[in-house]
């Protein structure tokens, strides 16, 4: 059986992207890196955990990639770009097949975002899986919740809800086959993180927070953050072909407004910058679905959300 440092050795020294920034990496006591003259650190930690933030025997190279991804998702938020990454992995006994299979999925999405697996550590106990995720972004440009205003417009990038219909399909809840069954379990096994979105949107989204949680439940967060208010027209919200042929029409709405981890972005927008919105390529579709009000609170249709709409995921909740 290998020991603690030849499963590093083996499957994290030498992963991701060989940035010439890294002056230290995985084998020392620290990362030594050396940060982007003119630039704030953004940091950001997501801890992943078994049965919880993803189902129990989910594949090792979606646990993989997956953990990466909810942190890239966080910095695209701030309109950063990632450099380098911290793993923390526990798991309950070595399994090598699984390490390889995680490795693979973390190594493939750390080398398209150019980011360096720097150090960490690893332990014994229940499987979870916790990443920091450190990048940079100019610092008077970096994009936060809190910077609203009344009559900003709301856009979302993609099409929320497919991952949490990806989940429901995985778990019987729904019935899909075919093409709409693959697109709706790769929107929960592969999600896409929105960074080039994120750098696009400096100096024209006024706030923005990734959709981690649910539309409703971060919408809420970034209006807290704003002191201000929401109000979505669900005519607008952009369902996938996939989500609307396999969930009743009742139901579309709950996914969309309800659902978690789709790693999107949401943000607000001067209504001057929409032509420029309009005509931006950053990889993803953009929709606006609504506008920042001054009253409190998130509005659907003018009213507040039922229960079965859903408030997003809260660990304590």
């Amino acid at each position: 059986m290998s020991g603690e440092f030849e499963l590093i050795e083996r499957y994290f020294t030498g992963r991701g992207a060989q940035r010439k920034d890294v002056l230290a990496g995985v084998g020392d006591d620290g990362a030594l890196v050396a940060p982007t003259p003119g630039a704030a650190l953004v940091l950001a930690l997501d801890t992943l955990v078994d049965a919880v933030h993803f189902p129990a025997g989910f594949d090792a190279r979606f646990v993989g990639h997956r953990a990466l991804a909810v942190n890239l998702s966080d910095l695209a938020a701030m309109g950063a770009e990632p450099d380098w990454a911290l793993l923390g992995l526990t798991l309950p006994a070595v399994d090598e097949h699984w390490l390889a299979g995680f490795s693979a999925g973390f190594d493939a999405l750390a080398r398209r975002h150019g980011v360096a697996l720097v150090g960490g550590d690893t332990t014994r106990g229940p499987l979870t899986v916790s990443v920091t995720l450190a990048g940079a972004v100019p610092a008077d440009q970096a994009l936060r919740r809190g910077g609203a205003r009344p009559g900003d417009d709301l856009w979302v990038s993609g099409t929320p809800g497919d991952a949490a219909a990806g989940l429901a399909i995985l778990q019987g809840r729904l019935n899909a086959q075919g093409r709409a069954r693959e697109a709706l379990l790769a929107r929960l096994q592969l999600p896409q993180a929105r960074v080039a979105l994120g750098v696009a949107l400096r100096g024209i989204a006024t706030a923005c927070i990734d959709l981690s949680d649910g539309l409703l439940g971060d919408l809420g967060k970034l209006c807290a953050a704003s002191g201000a208010g929401a109000d979505i027209a669900s005519r607008e919200l952009p369902l996938s072909a996939g989500l609307c042929s396999v969930a009743p029409p009742g139901e579309r709405l709950r996914y969309a407004l309800g659902g978690g981890d789709d790693y999107e972005l949401l943000f607000s927008a001067n209504p001057a910058e929409r032509a420029k919105l309009a005509a931006l390529d950053a990889g993803v579709v953009l929709r606006r679905i609504g506008v920042v009000t001054e009253a409190p609170g998130v509005l659907v249709d003018g009213a507040p959300p039922g229960r079965d709409a859903g408030h997003g995921f809260d660990h304590f909740g």
